[in-house]
């Protein structure tokens, strides 16, 4: 056991009631993930290290999601913890679902989205396909109040699903600042009392942008307090139009644009990353615990990155000691580019935080996650003293090819 992995047992005992035995099972597979970028424990269960048969080592995970029930709002915290985010932070919500043969996966997500982060907070396992309700969305809002101040978000982002009279109107009691882009064919009630659909009011507005207050009208009626609409022509011709609560329509305009930092986890977490959708696991409980799982794994892998990366640490892992490489000059780019946590290509966190972004890619940062030693590495890279790393242009590191190969420096 390494270092490495001793600390991160350590981490997670100090939120977790679990025994010592379930603390290691769930900290090699929080650095298992990163190594094998699949939650299907089969192939889990080949990248555990130890002298047990992989059958052993497949009903050990087994055993592990029967009887352990991860909690999330301890997780939520951890998660905040491990990021340093207590300040005011932006939350996206949206949903992700797929099929897993006649069984519908529905996800209702809140996730945290900065400039370098994306991470899963919270999610409800809605028993249905399509879309949420006012009810799902409220009780997983009020999750996260009982956890943290409605003061920690700076601002909600959400999608056209998210809207209604009685949902908008929960935000503004809770003091909870709001973007949400709503549909073009809903109508509002301008603060003259007349009724109109915004596709109406904007039809003869010749500029790009435009701005209206106004309250939304819903089935249960309209909302209680006016809201601002900022409303934006795309290039195709349709207008983006969105809901806030906030005194600046055009700033919330601006904002909800780090919504799709929440896609972006989509993609990490699914055929990008760590493929989610390759389990078969079905039942609701035992499922909450793998997505647990998922989301200490992408926290993990962003706190090892950015650790290392503000740190300036560009030293290539060694498969059995060595001294440093010296970065390439493609490392020259900040710390966030480098880990590939920033803009640009959207890079999951196995492409960016555990790989690293066009330069070294197997760095220091890989091994404190992943923690695998020199049992993971081709037989042929098992000698002392050898560095490896990928060129600079690879983007999967392990995958012989022109442009990605395995070095020896």
């Amino acid at each position: 056991m390494t270092l490495i992995h001793s600390a991160l047992i350590e981490t997670l005992g100090w939120h977790f009631a679990l025994s010592k035995r379930r603390l290691a099972t769930l900290a090699a597979l929080i650095a298992r993930l990163a190594q094998s970028r699949s939650v299907n424990l089969s192939h889990l269960a080949v990248h555990l290290c130890g002298p047990a048969q992989h059958a052993s080592k497949y009903r050990r995970l087994q055993r592990f999601f029967q009887f352990v029930r991860l909690d999330q709002a301890v997780a939520a915290q951890l998660v905040v913890y491990m990021l340093n985010l207590e300040r005011p932070k932006y939350l996206a919500l949206d949903r992700t679902n797929w099929k897993l043969g006649s069984r519908d996966i529905n996800i209702l997500m809140l996730a945290i989205v900065t400039r370098r982060f994306r991470v899963p907070l919270l999610f409800t396992l809605l028993p249905h396909q399509g879309n949420s309700d006012t009810g799902h969305r409220v009780a997983l809002m009020r999750r996260y109040l009982s956890l943290f101040p409605a003061a920690s978000i700076r601002c909600l982002l959400a999608d056209r699903e998210f809207i209604g009279a009685e949902w908008m109107d929960f935000l503004n009691e809770n003091d909870i600042p709001f973007a949400i882009r709503v549909k073009v064919d809903m109508t509002v009630t301008l603060e003259d009392g007349r009724a109109w659909s915004l596709a109406t009011l904007l039809r003869r507005r010749r500029a790009r942008c435009a701005t209206l207050v106004g309250h939304i009208n819903g089935t249960a009626g309209t909302t209680c307090e006016p809201l601002r609409f900022a409303a934006k022509r795309l290039g195709t011709g349709e207008w983006l139009i969105v809901a806030t609560n906030r005194p600046d329509p055009k700033q919330a305009l601006n904002d909800y644009r780090k919504r799709w930092g929440i896609e972006c986890l989509f993609g990490d977490t699914k055929t990008r990353g760590l493929n989610i959708e390759d389990t078969h696991i079905t039942n609701p409980e035992k499922l909450a615990s793998l997505i647990v799982v998922v989301m200490l794994a992408i926290t993990w892998a962003y706190r090892c990155a950015a650790t290392t990366t503000v740190a300036g640490s560009a030293t290539t892992m060694m498969a059995g000691g060595g001294s440093p490489v010296r970065p390439g000059r493609r490392e020259g780019r900040s710390p966030d580019r480098r880990a590939g946590l920033t803009g640009g290509r959207d890079r999951s966190p196995c492409e960016g935080a555990l790989i690293g972004a066009r330069g070294v890619v197997v760095s220091e940062h890989l091994s404190n996650i992943a923690a695998i030693g020199t049992d993971g590495w081709p037989p042929h890279h098992r000698s002392t003293g050898t560095s490896l790393h990928v060129s600079a242009s690879s983007p999967h590191p392990g995958r012989c090819g022109r442009q990605g190969r395995y070095q020896r420096t």
